[in-house]
């Protein structure tokens, strides 16, 4: 096994490094990643058409926006049936299209490749590399992609390339920075230090959930606030500490082609910083005048909020954009790169160029997330765990671990953490409330399994997109790499993040504003 990286030559291997390097070498020998979704949809479809054959249906009571709480009745769906086939060929183009994080990438691309190809980027990461000290960098990575999870999915996007591009700025293993990126974003979910998307989406969920038992039940989308502003904190130093201290050894030394120059900035290059920045801060400002004014444009129109459903959070993307597009303009202008508006369209077009394989990775995993969809396969799975939970009798502590293990098993499968939820919450929200625990500490706990695992399953939409980034730097690089790669971020996660909670409970702190573990007495 040449290709193994030994963590040093003179140290035998532990148990646990000789099992990620398992992964790693089983995974690679399989076929290119398209191949594998390909062979992953094929693989759905003959269990869907065996499950549907059995008659196999799950009935469950489930949160319905627009009903409320109903009781409801799934049963498995045949993809090699006629109408099954059908939805295969008449669908492909919709899943496509469809699919979640592919408009988010491109649109978000073409800031990125103007900013990029301006050299904005590059001048901004010397300027990062001259003036913050090397001890500090992992965690600033892995802190800013817990943070990015404010603005939805944007981290994906942005931060994980870029935590690649700043560790081989810095002499490191650019997969690491990835990695650590990637943890951030992903394996930190649902820790911040703000109140993000999914807060009020959940939160609502479990409102609905608890009024089965208390009518007048309210969930507020700052119920977790307080856990998680410490699990920001927890999230970031435990990343630092995988990332220095198993997943860079384990890599070794990084001898691919991808270099980043970091002589000194000139003076072109200065001026073109110093413009970049006005800009930013006359676009920031500009977005402000539209957000925070009470009756800002880019506020719903309905109500004046801004997280939800408004102009705002629906178009983060277009934003985010901009949030390049701009700077990356005004600094080829100053800089001198950028001699007309034909430049600008080249790095656009550049940007997307560099696409294409993403966009065939894309096609094959969009078919696959869909056809586990159509089939039902997902949340016949979801219900089955929650269930043979509840048969088990526990209570206490190992209740709260054995709901937090289901929740991240289910995760493999059901990427939506609101899809899960919807599921999850009627059965257990009212279920925790019989046994005194509040609905607030049942969703934390939910929240923590839902995001320990997303970094280590296929059927996570934004897979496919972070397989494509590592491709960059190894073009080896496959589904075996990167699992093998996030395995110890997600185990220790949810370790370290149960062990949290399980504190938490103990010193009986609130979990958010007015939002306590048990219910009164």
């Amino acid at each position: 096994m040449a290709d193994v990286k030994q963590v040093t030559p003179s140290r035998k291997k532990g148990l646990f490094a000789k099992f990620l390097d398992m992964v790693e070498v089983v995974g690679n020998k399989l076929p290119h990643p398209v191949t594998i979704f390909v062979l992953f949809s094929v693989i759905v479809a003959i269990v869907s058409a065996i499950t549907a054959k059995a008659g196999l249906s799950v009935t469950f009571t489930t949160y319905d926006k627009a009903e409320g709480i109903i009781e409801k009745t799934v049963t498995a769906v045949s993809l090699l049936n006629a109408d099954g086939i059908r939805y295969m060929f008449s669908k492909a183009v919709a899943n496509f299209t469809g699919f979640a994080p592919l408009g988010t990438v491109l649109v978000a691309m073409l800031g990125v490749g103007v900013a990029e190809g301006t050299g904005l980027i590059q001048a901004l990461l010397r300027k990062l590399v001259l003036s913050t000290p090397k001890r500090l960098i992992t965690a600033v990575v892995v802190f800013a992609g817990v943070m990015s999870n404010v603005a939805s999915d944007a981290g994906y996007v942005v931060l994980v390339p870029l935590g690649a591009i700043v560790f081989l700025s810095f002499g490191r293993h650019p997969l690491a920075g990835l990695a650590a990126a990637f943890a951030g974003v992903s394996g930190g979910f649902s820790a911040n230090l703000l109140i993000g998307t999914v807060d009020p989406l959940l939160g609502g969920i479990s409102t609905e959930a608890a009024k089965m038992l208390d009518p007048g039940y309210l969930v507020s989308p700052a119920a977790n606030w307080y856990f998680m502003m410490v699990s920001t904190f927890l999230i970031t130093i435990v990343g630092t500490w995988i990332t220095e201290k198993i997943v860079e050894p384990r890599l070794g030394e990084y001898k691919g082609d991808e270099k980043v120059d970091l002589h000194d900035l000139t003076a072109a290059e200065k001026k073109g910083l110093s413009a970049a920045l006005i800009s930013f801060v006359l676009f920031i400002a500009a977005i402000a005048l539209m957000v925070v004014p009470a009756n800002g444009i880019l506020r719903n129109p309905a109500d004046g909020t801004i997280m939800g459903h408004s102009p705002f959070m629906d178009g983060l993307v277009p934003i985010i954009m901009l949030f390049f597009l701009v700077p990356g303009i005004a600094y080829g202008i100053f800089a001198g790169t950028i001699k007309n508006d034909k430049d600008v369209a080249s790095s656009m077009g550049k940007a997307m160029a560099s696409m294409g394989g993403y966009l065939v990775l894309a096609f094959v995993a969009a078919q696959f997330v869909a056809y586990f969809s159509y089939t039902n396969l997902g949340t016949i799975l979801a219900v089955k765990g929650a269930d043979f939970l509840r048969s088990t009798g526990m209570t206490g502590f190992p209740l709260i671990i054995g709901f937090i293990l289901v929740s991240a098993f289910i995760n493999l499968f059901i990427g939506s953490a609101s899809a899960k939820w919807a599921i999850m919450a009627p059965i257990f929200v009212p279920m925790l409330m019989r046994l005194g625990y509040s609905p607030e500490f049942t969703q934390v706990a939910y929240r923590i399994g839902d995001s320990t695992t997303n970094i280590i399953s296929p059927l996570m939409s934004y897979f496919a997109v972070i397989i494509a980034f590592a491709q960059k730097y190894d073009k080896e690089t496959g589904i075996g790499t990167l699992i093998s790669t996030m395995v110890p971020y997600s185990m220790v996660f949810l370790l370290g993040w149960t062990i949290l909670l399980v504190i938490w409970t103990v010193l009986g702190l609130p979990l958010g504003p007015g939002a306590g573990m048990y219910l009164p007495m």
